[in-house]
């Protein structure tokens, strides 16, 4: 497929829309206008044995629930494309690459300063390679005390209130026509397929995160803290189970209920089954998806 004219750096402008999703972009101009909100409840009772028996004493690293997850998610988004698409100047995109970001807290205490890191994963991703890079990354955050981006946004703070709002205000325009540098929206987690936020790490549950109509982010994720709980199964058969909840905002003009809803049962599916991970993520989902 040639390049369209109205195709961005960052993605494929999509043409072949039905009447609805071309004119939504329209009637819902900003993505905080079309926000859905998810809320699951997830088993990982097989998820927390697999952490178990791969965090031996023999382990090179410590794999976590959070690397399992951001890695799921990256399997998720492969298979499930239109989870990586976005709306930008009135227009539906689908993204180049898929780009996973998140919030490091330099230090667990009132008052750190907090840094984003944001990674891309391609068919070829495995969970030891995320993993490798979650803690590479973090450890080199927490060390240097920050990275570019963070300078940069030190840089923007001790602008004089009217200078900052003419530079928000040439921000947008690019922002609408997919003209901004990339040396400023490579370090951006609004220009990034999802956001995840681990609150468990916090020992807090999962909240609604709101999206921000700067960028093209049409995903927020949120991951509680393991907590035991009760579960009846089809049978009626109760059993206390680790479960994990995870709030999520997402954009509803990127793709339909249906979905979202088959996204979710399969990184449920995928958590279910964590070996997968070990695979890269362009392996085949689970048979039961």
């Amino acid at each position: 497929m040639g390049k369209n004219r109205k195709d961005r750096k960052d993605g494929r402008w999509i043409s072949d829309l039905d009447g609805f999703h071309y004119i939504m972009p329209h009637l819902m101009p900003n993505r905080c206008d079309a926000e859905v909100y998810i809320e699951e409840h997830l088993d990982v009772t097989r998820l927390m044995e697999y952490l178990k028996e791969k965090n031996g004493e023999d382990a090179p690293y410590k794999t976590t629930l959070f690397h399992v997850i951001v890695t799921a998610v990256a399997k998720t988004i492969y298979h499930r494309p239109l989870l990586n698409r976005f709306v930008a100047g009135r227009r539906l995109y689908e993204r180049n690459r898929i780009l996973l970001s998140f919030v490091v807290k330099r230090q667990f205490q009132d008052g750190a300063k907090e840094s984003l890191l944001i990674m891309e994963a391609d068919g070829d991703t495995t969970l030891e390679q995320v993993s490798r890079k979650i803690l590479g990354e973090t450890d080199h955050i927490r060390r240097e005390d920050g990275n570019d981006m963070d300078d940069f946004l030190g840089l923007l703070s001790r602008l004089p209130r009217w200078l900052m709002r003419l530079f928000m205000c040439i921000f947008r325009f690019l922002d609408f026509h997919g003209w901004m540098p990339d040396s400023i929206c490579s370090g951006d987690s609004n220009y990034t397929t999802v956001l995840l936020s681990n609150l468990g790490s916090i020992k807090c549950n999962a909240a609604y995160h709101h999206l921000n109509n700067y960028g093209t982010n049409s995903i927020v994720l949120t991951i509680g803290k393991v907590h035991k709980e009760q579960v009846i199964d089809e049978e009626g058969n109760s059993s206390i189970r680790d479960i994990v909840n995870i709030g999520a905002a997402v954009d509803e003009r990127i793709a339909d209920g249906f979905y979202f809803a088959r996204s979710i049962r399969l990184i449920e599916a995928i958590l279910q089954q964590p070996e997968l991970l070990e695979q890269p993520v362009a392996s085949a989902c689970p048979e039961e998806f």
